[in-house]
């Protein structure tokens, strides 16, 4: 899409565009992990429907650097090649919220089949 459009969109366009993307890029990813990161995205993104203008532009930006992660990993037709995901650094981690790190934990042990993701 180029800039001059994505100018123009609204907010909320360009926040339903990037979930939309994210879903459909998550159809590339084997069926639990699609499951996984589908249930993740909409909470989240839920989670953000009313939140500042500076969280947004954050959680915006850190969703679309998914978005890129995810469609470098899949390849052009959608498959994976190679490791799904990116390793968290250190100071990454280190700047969690208390209640960021325990929904990061809760999302690990569900990506490895240990529990339900809540």
């Amino acid at each position: 899409m180029s800039k001059i459009i994505v100018d123009k969109l609204s907010h909320a366009q360009k926040v339903r565009i990037l979930y939309k993307t994210i879903l459909r890029l998550h159809r590339g990813l084997p069926v639990e992990l699609r499951d996984l990161g589908n249930q993740y995205a909409r909470e989240e993104f839920r989670r953000h429907l009313s939140c500042s203008p500076m969280e947004a532009h954050l959680f915006m930006t850190e969703w679309a650097k998914y978005a890129v992660t995810i469609t470098s990993q899949l390849g052009l037709k959608g498959k994976p090649r190679g490791t799904i995901g990116d390793e968290l650094d250190t100071n990454t981690v280190e700047m969690l919220k208390d209640d960021q790190v325990v929904q990061l934990y809760g999302l690990m042990l569900a990506a490895k089949g240990l529990e339900d993701f809540n």
